[in-house]
């Protein structure tokens, strides 16, 4: 973050505010990642990004783009507090005397981070993964019967209809079959992510952001962290993205017509390369660093303003 000493309250403030104004701009985007992610070969019903946006919103509506937001605009606050709080708690108790961090415990911190932060992100990604995918598998449905009725001879279709859930659908039927791990399928896989993530990302801004200081009593402009938050982002998503492909595959629990099921990681990431090659593990690249390049970005912008320090202003602990 930004050099200058902010309270716990308000970089929790903070971090809510930047996941709440990031998820509301980006989440289409993210939804489009999913997806991609998702289909595999023979069965793919996007080409691209926009492909996938333009048929989303032709058979599902425009709000059909923000399936799955609640449930990130719900716990977004909690997972971006937990990872900056906690990184800055790993860099001040790894530093000694005020002295700036190597690189080394810069990683460090940053390996802390993304390890704290997966209490709320697993359950959060479970849930929003299942909401977003529904759309792309009530639509395959739906072309497989198309097909389907074209090469019947009594041309007697059957009529495919989804069924909408909710997360707090998925969440009871997820603790009443399998209880409070059933919340957390896939919590290895997203550890495998978030924690090379957070190692590439806090380090990479940290300096990126130097490199706007005058000098080291002075923080950089705020351009400078919004730009260095979106690069570092950015980087460090294309970096794990074969982490996250594997992370949506594990974490999806109902699958298109013929495609594949996982046992874990290793069985994943063995059947993605012998049957969609090497490339498969970026799918949905770009739409990731799409995603988390402002999202970093608005949350240095955030930081800076010190939006969360206004907000305490108004309300000052009362005086005995």
């Amino acid at each position: 973050m930004a050099d200058k000493q902010i309270s716990l309250p308000a970089k929790l403030i903070n971090g809510g505010i930047a996941g709440l104004i990031g998820v509301t701009c980006v989440f289409p985007i993210d939804l489009a990642k999913t997806r991609l992610q998702n289909q595999q070969n023979g069965q793919r019903m996007y080409t691209s990004m926009s492909d996938c946006l333009i048929k989303t919103i032709r058979s599902e509506g425009y709000f059909g783009m923000y399936r799955g937001a609640a449930v990130n605009l719900t716990l977004v606050t909690p997972e971006k507090a937990i990872k900056l709080a906690a990184n800055d708690f790993f860099r001040h108790h790894l530093s000694k005397d005020g002295k700036k961090l190597t690189l080394l415990k810069e990683m460090l911190a940053g390996c802390g981070a993304g390890t704290c932060q997966v209490i709320v992100t697993t359950p959060m990604e479970m849930l929003k993964i299942q909401l977003q995918d529904a759309g792309r598998i009530a639509a395959q449905k739906k072309l497989m019967a198309a097909q389907a009725q074209i090469s019947s001879s009594t041309g007697a279709a059957e009529s495919v209809v989804e069924r909408r859930t909710t997360a707090t659908q998925i969440t009871r039927e997820l603790l009443r079959s399998k209880g409070i791990a059933g919340l957390y399928k896939g919590l290895g896989a997203t550890l495998l992510r978030d924690v090379p993530f957070s190692i590439v990302y806090f380090p990479l801004f940290a300096n990126l952001n130097k490199l706007g200081q005058k000098s080291p009593d002075i923080k950089a402009p705020f351009y400078v962290s919004f730009l260095s938050g979106c690069l570092a982002g950015s980087t460090a998503a294309v970096a794990v993205n074969p982490c996250d492909v594997i992370k949506t595959r594990l974490q999806s629990l109902q699958r298109g017509v013929n495609e594949d099921t996982y046992s874990g990681i290793l069985d994943c990431a063995r059947k993605i390369w012998q049957k969609e090659g090497p490339m498969a593990f970026l799918k949905g690249a770009y739409c990731r660093a799409l995603v988390i390049a402002p999202l970093f970005g608005i949350a240095q912008v955030v930081y800076f303003i010190g939006i969360a320090e206004f907000l305490l202003d108004l309300f000052p602990k009362r005086r005995n």
